[in-house]
C-alpha cells in the first residue's frame, strides 16, 4: 500500500516538482496551496506524513502545525521554510514539527528526511514498548498521546518533541538511557546539531520539574542520562 503524504505549498512550479517527484518515487500525494478546512483534509485523506510550508496564504505553516499537534498528535510533519535564523527552527519543532528544512533544498534531502520519519513512525507503532495513556510522575501525571504534564489543575502542553523525550526517560526510568539511543529515536540521527538541540530540551524538561526535588533528570558524562522519579 502506497504512503500518503499530505503536502501544503503556494508555489506553483515547487509544488508541482515536488508532488511529481514524491509521486514517481511511489507515494500517493495530496497537493493544497494553502491550509483550508486542514483537519477535514487530513480525516479525509488519513496521510501517513504532512509537508508544510510555513510561509502560506491564509494560515502560516506553524498555526497548522500546532493544529496537527493537537487533533493528530502522532502525525509526523516536515516544516519547510526559507527561515534560517535558529528562533525560527525552534518555534518549528514547537508548533509540532518533527523535522524542518531549509528552502532552498534538494529532492534527495526531502527524500531522506520523509523516509526517515515514517522509518521512525514505523517503529514507534511495531514492536517498540508503550506507555500508557497515562504515567504518574510524583505529583505530575504525563498524558504521552495528549503531549500534556498535569500538574494539580495545572496543564503544560509540551512540543512533539518535548513529549517524545520524556516518553523515552520514562521507559527507561532508574536504567542509564543512551544518549545516542535518544538521538536515534527522537530525530533518526546523531548529528551534532540534533545533539545541540537535545541538550535544549533537556533543560526545558529539568525546569518543568524545577519544584520538585524528587524527579531529576541527571546527565551521565559520555554515556546519557538517569531519569530518577521516586
Amino acid at each position: 500500500m502506497k504512503k500518503k503524504i499530505l503536502y501544503i505549498e503556494d508555489e506553483p512550479y515547487l509544488g508541482r516538482i515536488v508532488r511529481e517527484t514524491l509521486m514517481l518515487k511511489g507515494y500517493e500525494v495530496l497537493h493544497k496551496k494553502e491550509g483550508t478546512r486542514l483537519a477535514d483534509v487530513i480525516r479525509q485523506f488519513n496521510p501517513d506524513i504532512c509537508v508544510l510550508d510555513v510561509m502560506l496564504p491564509h494560515v502560516d505553516g506553524f498555526t497548522l502545525g500546532n493544529l496537527i499537534r493537537n487533533l493528530f498528535p502522532q502525525l509526523p510533519v516536515i516544516f519547510l521554510t526559507a527561515k534560517s535564523q535558529t528562533e525560527d527552527l525552534v518555534q518549528g519543532f514547537a508548533s509540532g514539527g518533527t523535522d524542518y528544512i531549509r528552502k532552498p533544498f534538494s529532492m534527495d534531502e526531502l527524500m531522506a528526511r520523509i523516509e526517515n520519519q515514517l522509518r521512525l513512525q514505523q517503529q514507534k507503532n511495531g514492536n517498540q514498548p508503550e506507555l500508557p495513556e497515562e504515567v504518574q510522575l510524583n505529583a505530575w501525571r504525563f498524558y504521552p498521546g495528549k503531549l500534556e504534564l498535569h500538574l494539580d489543575k495545572e496543564v503544560r502542553r509540551l512540543s512533539q518533541r518535548e513529549s517524545q523525550i520524556l516518553s523515552m526517560l520514562c521507559l527507561h526510568k532508574g536504567k542509564a538511557l543512551d544518549r545516542r539511543l535518544l538521538l536515534q529515536t527522537v530525530w533518526g540521527d546523531d548529528s551534532f546539531f540534533n545533539s545541540r538541540n537535545l541538550d535544549v530540551y533537556i533543560r526545558k524538561l529539568r525546569a518543568f520539574f524545577a519544584g520538585d526535588d524528587n524527579i531529576q533528570i541527571i546527565t551521565l558524562k559520555g554515556q546519557g542520562y538517569l531519569f530518577v522519579c521516586g
